[in-house]
């Protein structure tokens, strides 16, 4: 390889770690590393520290694993650091009090049911699982008072949530101040080239570079990823709110979701839930520049963060879907059928069906969307729970679940 495309090539890969992020420390030194890297053929040690208390994950908390998966894909070595010891100290991060330590049991479980949604998304056998108990377990007193050495009580004070709970006299455990030093040790142990993490580990991820250079080793670099927003374009990606994309979701929940994002996160969602690279997203940006219609730009966006999550069959099936659905105004071919007892009866009937199905909360949800006009059959409004149905009948409940009855 040339020194022109040497260069070339940690600028391309620059650029994919950097696309989304919000902030990256030490890029020059990362630069080195990933020149080294390329020239030797040695690949850089990406660490990232895993939080035990298991998410069901979906696309907001899927940010930080696309970006491993794409660093995986330049060929760089993805190590998932599990916190089975730093889990029994608590995490205070952003706390107002300190996070109930777990028992090794709860540990254990969620880093399994963790594991299995990681790796829908990274390759099992490009990823390398540690438990940090591996090291810390097997520290000395004196090498416990050495780390807390290299640390003033000021310094520690300067994370957010503690310097909050000091001014409010919220006790802070003299414990709770290891967790940082802990963390920051993984990334000695490891040593780690870059680590990445949220904007709320900001703290404990820059420690791990102070610590390095302590114990004689090159500083990692830091790597910090936004929050998304949901598809409501306001508030962060929560389950609770409603405004989530899970990715265990089927096709076509996941394709229809994706095109309610709001327009002017169509770029924020391509770099951060998607593998685009930073050329194709050069393109797409021009286009919308040029006054492309942000639909089209959408469908895009929909196609490939489905076929993340399931088959090129199945996506363009989801696809299909919400074209008849969303865009044609039809009734989609392609329906989830609902057994309901009776053979004929009325809107009335199908009601604890759709509770059981999910599709529903309740009886007075579904007498208010009636109200609102947000219960088709065939393709035509439904005004009261009399309404008869029958066999074959295709309900649309509110703006994108449909139901093919089946009586």
């Amino acid at each position: 390889m040339t020194n022109n495309e040497v260069k070339a090539t940690v600028r391309h890969q620059l650029r994919v770690i950097r696309q989304g992020a919000v902030e990256l420390i030490g890029e020059e030194e990362l630069e080195k590393k990933l020149t080294r890297s390329i020239l030797t053929g040695k690949p850089l040690i990406v660490k990232f520290g895993m939080d035990p208390s298991a998410p069901d994950i979906h696309l907001g908390h899927a940010v930080a694993l696309r970006k491993l998966k794409q660093l995986q894909d330049l060929g760089h070595s993805i190590v998932i650091v599990i916190g089975d010891f730093t889990g029994r100290i608590g995490d205070p991060t952003g706390k107002s009090k300190g996070r109930r330590a777990m028992t090794d049991k709860e540990v254990l479980i969620n880093a399994q049911t963790y594991q299995e949604q990681v790796f829908h998304i990274l390759e099992r056998e490009k990823t390398t699982v540690r438990y940090n108990g591996e090291w810390l377990e097997l520290l000395r007193l004196e090498e416990v008072l050495r780390l807390a050495a290299t640390i003033t009580v000021a310094r520690m004070l300067e994370r957010d949530d503690f310097q909050t709970r000091f001014r409010g006299n919220i006790p802070i455990g003299l414990h709770e101040f290891f967790y940082p030093l802990m963390q920051a040790y993984d990334s000695v142990a490891l040593q780690a080239d870059l680590e990445l993490g949220g904007t709320d580990q900001t703290f404990n991820i820059l420690m791990g570079r102070s610590l390095q250079r302590e114990w004689g080793q090159e500083s990692q670099a830091a790597l910090f990823m936004p929050i998304l927003e949901g598809i409501d374009g306001v508030e962060k990606m929560s389950k609770s709110l409603g405004n989530y994309i899970g990715i265990h979701e089927d096709a076509r929940t996941i394709f229809t979701k994706v095109m309610q994002v709001p327009d002017h996160l169509i770029i924020k969602y391509f770099e951060l839930t998607t593998d685009i690279q930073p050329e194709e997203l050069d393109v797409i940006r021009e286009q919308l520049d040029k006054g492309c219609n942000p639909r089209d730009i959408k469908l895009k966006l929909a196609r490939a963060v489905t076929s993340l999550y399931h088959s090129e069959q199945e996506t363009g099936e989801a696809e299909q879907f919400f074209m008849e659905a969303f865009t044609q105004k039809s009734v989609p071919e392609k329906v989830d059928g609902l057994q309901i007892a009776k053979e004929k009866g009325t809107l009335f009937d199908c009601t604890q069906p759709l509770i059981d199905a999910g599709l529903i909360a309740s009886g007075s949800e579904f007498r208010r969307l009636i109200s609102q006009g947000g219960v088709q059959k065939n393709g035509t409004r439904v005004e009261s729970l009399e309404e008869p149905v029958q066999t074959g009948d295709v309900l649309k409940i509110g703006k994108r679940r449909f139901v093919r009855l089946e009586m």
